[in-house]
């Protein structure tokens, strides 16, 4: 599975941003499909997952009510729309395929990972 991000950039506080993940050299809707984010000097974590259908999704409790992570199959795509964005949401982000199809947010059972595309947000 190859993954490419994009759709990253800088924005105000407030405002929003969606990223997109392309995927290929798997069929898509056979595994699900994760969002993490690197800060700077942090770990990286969890964001958002979402099932091979689309119709499960997890969050993080950082992220909810705010971000919305979504799959297009016929596109081979996912998409996460961050609103309401924040300075702490600078980082990294990464897409990542799990190829189990679960949602958790344990980054070992995730298989393959895209190359991130920078998120930041000034106040």
């Amino acid at each position: 599975v190859q993954l490419q991000a994009s759709g990253g950039g800088l924005v105000q506080a407030g405002g929003s941003l969606r990223l997109s993940c392309a995927a290929s050299g798997r069929p898509f809707s056979s595994y699900s499909m994760g969002w993490f984010r690197q800060a700077p000097g942090k770990e990286r974590e969890f964001v958002a997952a979402v099932s091979w259908s689309g119709g499960l999704t997890n969050y993080a409790d950082s992220v909810k009510g705010r971000f919305t992570i979504s799959r297009d199959n016929a596109k081979t795509t996912v998409y996460l729309q961050m609103n309401s964005l924040k300075p702490e949401d600078t980082a990294v982000y990464y897409c990542a395929a799990h190829l189990g199809g679960g949602l958790g947010s344990r980054q070992l059972s995730y298989d393959y990972w895209g190359q991130g595309t920078l998120v930041t947000v000034s106040s």
